[in-house]
């Protein structure tokens, strides 16, 4: 997966359809500010964002680094926006 087609599968599997493009994911749902996170939560990076993961909460992310690369969790520091679906 690249980021964006792992986020829109993982929602996929409970219905909800997405773009498969980060920053026309950003574009959807409500703002969420970063420290009011909760699980589920869609987290970028830049503005159009250039890449995005998925809340899980304690404070990680769950995302695709890049296309081929294994999916992996990461802090959520230095992630710079977030909606909520």
């Amino acid at each position: 997966f690249d980021c964006s087609g792992f986020v829109m599968y993982v929602y996929a599997q409970i219905g909800i359809s997405l773009p498969h493009y980060s920053g026309a994911q950003q574009q959807l749902g409500t703002p969420v500010a970063m420290n009011a996170l909760l699980p589920g939560d869609l987290v970028f990076r830049g503005f159009p964002a250039y890449h995005v993961g998925i809340y899980v909460g304690s404070g990680m992310v769950i995302h695709s680094p890049h296309t081929g690369a294994v999916v992996s969790y990461q802090s959520v520091s230095g992630w710079t926006s977030a909606v909520r679906l």
